[in-house]
């Protein structure tokens, strides 16, 4: 195919994702000024909320070691919904008043069958890369009892609250920022995956480097599909899984009681390496499974 063909079919698979994001007011600076005060929503939310709290009488004397802990895993998760939901709502009111922008606008064109489709395909691949690292190290992993049913479901909502604020915040409004900038898929997604690894520096360098690929990959397929649909049931695969299936011991949910306990420190690299092969080939799995939509040639 041409250069401007190549370019032409680019630009039509965007549109859509292009449509949304330029709706509203669309300078650069007002991005940056939503996020600074978005967040200042946030903090002022969570700072009544405490204030609220801390006037309970019934409340445990070691709540706050409680909320950091995924060994007491009702308080942990119900802190990590509250967390994020004060987040997404302190961005979302921030661009509806700064940038005219309704949620509707960052999230972009929505299909529960992408969603759906996601998050089945992606968790069908974290059990595969599971099942390798048990071929590897069996010694590795131990059977619990699990999460009980009511917590399964609370673990469910409470990351699906966490990876939806995290899809709208990053691969819905970030990207579309990005994108506004350089309007090139790759480009656009190669910025927002670096963004979204920064943020992750403090769980290690391991999940840091595979959340700048992991950003990488769902930034193009939202900026394919239109939105973040589809980026939504993977983000949600992947943590509730690691949450509730396999429970890694280097991981942020330690002491999580999912089904499976792995405590094989000497894969992480290589279960980085697999992670990465197995993003990479996303896109392609996606397009099989009719979730993403091919490129058209000439």
């Amino acid at each position: 195919m041409t250069g401007h063909f190549r370019h032409f079919y680019s630009a039509h698979l965007m549109d859509i994702y292009l449509s949304y994001a330029a709706r509203g007011r669309t300078v650069w600076w007002l991005y940056v000024l939503t996020v600074v005060v978005g967040l200042a929503f946030a903090i002022l939310a969570l700072l009544l909320l405490s204030m609220l709290l801390a006037l309970s009488p019934i409340l445990p004397h070691d709540l706050a070691q409680q909320l950091q802990s995924p060994t007491n895993p009702w308080t942990f998760f119900f802190a990590i919904a509250i967390a994020f939901a004060a987040s997404g709502g302190g961005l979302a009111a921030a661009a509806a008043l700064i940038q005219r922008k309704r949620p509707g606008d960052i999230i972009g064109a929505w299909h529960w069958r992408l969603f759906i489709g996601g998050l089945l395909a992606w968790l069908a691949v974290q059990v595969i890369l599971s099942g390798i690292d048990f071929v590897l190290a069996p010694s590795g992993f131990s059977l619990t009892r699990g999460a009980m049913p009511v917590l399964a479901f609370w673990t469910f909502s409470a990351i699906l609250v966490q990876t939806f604020t995290e899809e709208f915040v990053f691969r819905g409004f970030i990207t579309q920022g990005i994108v506004l900038v350089l309007p090139h898929p790759v480009l656009a997604a190669c910025v927002s995956g670096l963004i979204f690894g920064a943020i992750h520096i403090p769980n290690g360098w391991p999940q840091a480097i595979n959340a700048v690929w992991f950003g990488i990959i769902c930034a193009f397929i939202a900026i394919r599909t239109g939105g973040i649909a589809l980026t939504s049931g993977i983000h949600l695969a992947n943590n509730y899984f690691g949450a509730m299936g396999v429970v890694s011991g280097v991981d942020v949910f330690k002491g999580s009681p999912g089904l499976l306990i792995q405590n094989t420190p000497q894969l992480q690299w290589w279960d980085l390496i697999l992670a990465i092969l197995a993003l990479a080939a996303l896109p392609w799995l996606l397009q099989k499974l009719r979730l993403l939509p091919t490129r058209k040639r000439a």
